[in-house]
């Protein structure tokens, strides 16, 4: 068996020559007369391939897509046809055993109004909606949000922010999501919004110019 330090590596120009018509030898000594001749310098080498660029998979409208993870946010875009690509926010919200339960992507919302940004809370389809939804910053304050609707994905909450809501999570650790389970309305669910990374993931986006709302 070939010992592997026997192996020599091949040079380019072998591997060249691998690829022409290989040269008939006489069983008897060679003489100089019946051995290759070395190539003029000015010989054609054979044809190589240079390549091509390998550029990503071309998107559809509407095809979501992460450009980057900040902290424990995602910078999630929506592709758009005319190349401005809308982008948000986003995480998947936990419950206190560490379970993903919900999601919540938050977005800049036109300048002029009374909420500068604003967020779709989705959550499971069993929620009690009657209780609504409730959010709090590192314990602090608590605020109570509608559900607007349902659909196969879940229920949806769509929530506004103030500057100074936004500033709060920009000094927060965590903010707790509350919602209840129809099954046992006794019972409340917590979950955690990480605000880890929130300043800097919200510094990327972009206000829009049109009162567009939030993709969901």
């Amino acid at each position: 068996m070939m010992k592997i330090d026997m192996i020599k590596p091949l040079t380019i120009a072998a591997l060249f020559a691998l690829g022409a018509p290989a040269l008939a030898q006489d069983s008897g000594t060679a003489t100089p007369t019946d051995t290759a001749e070395t190539p003029a310098p000015d010989a054609e080498m054979p044809a190589v391939d240079m390549g091509t660029e390998v550029t990503s998979e071309e998107r559809v409208p509407g095809q979501p897509y992460v450009t980057e993870v900040v902290g424990d946010w995602e910078m999630k875009c929506l592709t758009n046809p005319n190349g401005d690509d809308p982008c948000q926010m986003y995480q998947l919200l936990k419950d206190e055993q560490g379970n993903s339960v919900a999601e919540v992507s938050l977005g800049k919302l036109p300048k002029g109004g009374q909420a500068v940004s604003g967020a779709t809370i989705v959550v499971p389809l069993e929620t009690l909606l009657t209780q609504q939804l409730t959010l709090a910053v590192d314990g602090g304050q608590t605020r109570r949000y509608p559900f607007r609707f349902c659909a196969q994905p879940g229920c949806v909450a769509n929530i506004g922010f103030t500057g100074a809501e936004i500033t709060s999570f920009k000094k927060g650790a965590k903010s707790t999501v509350t919602i209840v389970h129809a099954a046992a309305p006794a019972q409340k669910v917590n979950l955690t919004m990480s605000l880890k990374g929130f300043t800097a993931a919200y510094d990327k986006l972009v206000t829009p110019e049109t009162s567009d709302a939030p993709a969901q």
